[in-house]
């Protein structure tokens, strides 16, 4: 029986120089590649069916480590998941959610 689960990973990564800085983009967008998403800065989540997925995405995650920096790999049931609490104090400009306006012309 498959059973779906969370991937978060959580990453710490030096950008002090322009290859630190590439390298921390690349890592990024491979993990957006992969089909996670951004939960929020530096925090990255997949669901993945099954235990043969989660090896998968842990060799990719493996494969596209930075040289440098801090990489860890959480996973957690759905329902472990779906019990999260989202705790926010007051919202700032970068925690609203962006909506792109296209004003309209006549």
């Amino acid at each position: 029986m498959n059973k779906f689960m969370r991937i978060i990973v959580f990453f710490d990564l030096p950008v002090g120089t322009k290859k630190e800085r590439r390298e921390a983009t690349q890592f990024r967008n491979f993990l957006l590649k992969d089909g996670f998403y951004m939960m929020q800065f530096s925090v990255y989540s997949r669901i993945v069916n099954g235990t043969d997925a989660l090896e998968k995405h842990y060799r990719r995650i493996d494969a596209n480590n930075p040289e440098t920096g801090s990489v860890r790999v959480l996973t957690v049931t759905e329902q472990q998941f779906s019990k999260m609490k989202i705790i926010l104090g007051n919202t700032t400009y970068n925690d609203k959610p962006q909506q792109l306006e296209i004003p309209l012309i006549f």
